[in-house]
């Protein structure tokens, strides 16, 4: 299953880095997080519930920059 979310990221670099956060989240089998249109497109594994998975790659993209917001 594939979804897109608004995202508020700061710079390129840090859209870079939230990426690879949200490729490294249990759930997700891959992501793309465009700086331009701020918009992150995630793909989840097969039987991964996205409500569930959410929360923890906001958890890990605040890692990379804390003020960043996913709306989901």
């Amino acid at each position: 299953m594939k979804k897109t979310y608004v995202i508020d990221v700061d710079c390129a670099n840090c859209a870079n880095k939230m990426e690879e956060a949200t490729k490294n989240t249990q759930g997700v089998k891959d992501a793309v997080v465009n700086f331009m249109t701020l918009k992150m497109k995630v793909e989840f594994e097969e039987g991964a519930d996205p409500a569930e998975v959410m929360p923890r790659v906001l958890e890990n993209c605040k890692k990379v920059e804390s003020d960043c917001s996913i709306e989901f």
